[in-house]
C-alpha cells in the first residue's frame, strides 16, 4: 500500500520529548504541504488516540528504531513513512561510517564489521568510540597522520564538533567532567579537512515517485555566532542515480554520487532490518594535513532534514509537470529576521532553539543544463 493510496493520512510525527519549536512546526508543515500535492488527508500531529485504527504516512522527525516503536506506530515498512526504521539507535547516527580501534574496543549491540568494510574507501580516515577507556588509543592512532575533528554521534548540524591538533589537547578533553557520558553515549573521530565542500546525495521513495539529487551545504551564523548549516542547493531529477549521472556534471559531484551508492548498498547489506524511504548522505570534499585532496561520506539521514522541504517542493514540480527532466531547489535556513524572495516558499518563521529567530523557506529554479 502506498501513500497514493486514498485512505492514507499524511501524520507528522515529532519523536524527541521536548523538541523545538521550530523542529514540531516544520514537521507539519511538510506534513500538511505533502499531504496537499498527493491529495491525501493531512491529520495533524500524531496522537494514538485520535489515529488508532487509521491507513496512516508518517512523518518523522527522527529515524524509528527497533520493532516496539515501528510497530506502535503502525510501521510496516517503507512505504508507511517518509524517513527510515532501524532494529538499533546507533546505526542511525554517524557511528557506523567508522571502525573501532582494536578487537577489544567496546561496540555496541548489533554493530556490523562487514559495513565497516565495505566503506573504508568511500569514508575518511576515522574511529568509532564507545567507552572512554578506548578514546586515547583511537585519538593517538589519528593524531599521527594531523588533525582530528571530535563529533558527538547525536549531534547535529555541525554543533559540539571540535577540532583536536595534538595528544595532549585531547588528554584535555578526557580529563573534563563529562568525558565519560561523552564517550560512552559514542564519538567519531575523523580526520579534519580544509577549503571542504559538503555535498547532499540522496533519493526519496514515496508511493510511485522516486526521485535522486545532488547538490552543495552552506553554512550560516546562528543568533551566537556559530557555523551551523544553512541550506542546500540540490539538483534533482525524476528516477534513479543512473538518470542523474546522465546529467553533465563535474568530476567531483560524480565521485559524491558513486560514494553515496556505495554506502548505501553497504546499510542495506550489512543492517538487513533497515529500511528507508529518504535517503540522504553528506560527503565532504576538502583537504587534508597532508595537501592531498580527500572525499568521504560524513553520515546519512534517513528521516527528516535540512533538505527536505527542497525535495518536497521538487515532488511537487514532477508531479504538476510530468514531463519535466530536472529542477533546481534550494531550502534556506536564516537567523536574520528578513522577507522573502519573490515566489519562495516559507516553511517556518519563529522562535529557533538556540537563537530568538529562524527563517526557513524554500526556492525552485529551472535547471538550465
Amino acid at each position: 500500500m502506498t501513500p497514493t493510496n486514498r485512505n492514507k493520512v499524511v501524520v507528522a510525527h515529532s519523536t524527541r520529548h521536548g523538541a523545538p519549536q521550530h523542529e514540531v512546526e516544520t514537521n507539519r508543515a511538510l506534513a500538511r504541504w505533502l499531504a496537499q500535492i498527493l491529495g491525501l488527508t493531512f491529520g495533524g500531529s500524531y496522537d494514538p488516540q485520535q489515529h488508532a485504527g487509521q491507513d496512516l504516512y508518517l512523518l518523522p522527525t527522527q529515524t524509528l528504531v527497533g520493532p516496539a516503536q515501528a510497530r506502535a506506530l503502525n510501521v510496516k515498512g517503507p512505504e508507511d513513512l517518509w524517513g527510515g526504521y532501524v532494529d538499533h539507535g546507533f546505526i542511525c547516527t554517524k557511528a557506523i561510517s567508522h571502525g573501532v580501534s582494536g578487537p577489544d574496543a567496546l561496540t555496541p549491540r548489533g554493530w556490523s564489521p562487514l559495513f565497516c568494510e565495505r566503506v573504508r574507501d568511500v569514508v575518511l580516515d576515522g574511529l568509532s568510540v564507545f567507552a572512554l577507556k578506548d578514546a586515547r588509543d583511537a585519538a593517538a592512532r589519528l593524531l599521527c597522520d594531523g588533525p582530528i575533528r571530535l563529533k558527538p554521534v547525536h549531534a547535529c548540524a555541525g554543533r559540539g564538533q571540535e577540532v583536536i591538533a595534538s595528544l595532549d589537547a585531547f588528554d584535555d578533553v578526557l580529563a573534563r567532567p563529562e568525558a565519560a557520558q561523552l564517550f560512552n553515549d559514542g564519538v567519531v573521530l575523523e580526520q579534519d579537512l580544509h577549503d571542504v565542500v559538503t555535498h547532499s546525495v540522496g533519493q526519496s521513495f514515496i508511493g510511485d515517485h522516486v526521485f535522486s539529487y545532488c547538490g552543495e551545504q552552506y553554512l550560516t551564523s546562528d543568533g551566537q555566532g556559530e557555523a551551523v548549516y544553512g541550506g542546500s542547493n540540490l539538483l534533482v531529477v525524476p528516477g534513479d542515480y543512473q538518470d542523474l549521472l546522465a546529467l553533465d556534471l563535474p568530476d567531483d559531484v560524480r565521485l559524491a554520487i558513486e560514494q553515496a551508492q556505495v554506502f548505501d548498498a553497504a546499510a542495506d547489506e550489512a543492517y538487513p532490518g533497515f529500511y528507508a524511504s529518504r535517503r540522504n548522505y553528506d560527503i565532504a570534499q576538502g583537504v587534508g594535513s597532508d595537501g592531498r585532496r580527500r572525499s568521504g561520506v560524513l553520515e546519512q539521514s534517513w528521516r527528516m532534514g535540512g533538505a527536505s522541504s527542497a525535495e518536497v517542493a521538487a515532488l511537487q514540480r514532477f508531479i504538476d509537470n510530468p514531463g519535466l527532466k530536472a529542477i533546481q531547489v534550494a531550502s534556506l535556513e536564516t537567523y536574520v529576521d528578513q522577507g522573502l524572495p519573490a515566489d519562495a516558499v516559507e516553511v517556518y518563521r519563529g522562535p529557533a532553539e538556540n537563537s530568538d529567530f529562524l527563517l526557513k523557506y524554500v526556492t525552485v529554479n529551472p535547471y538550465d543544463g
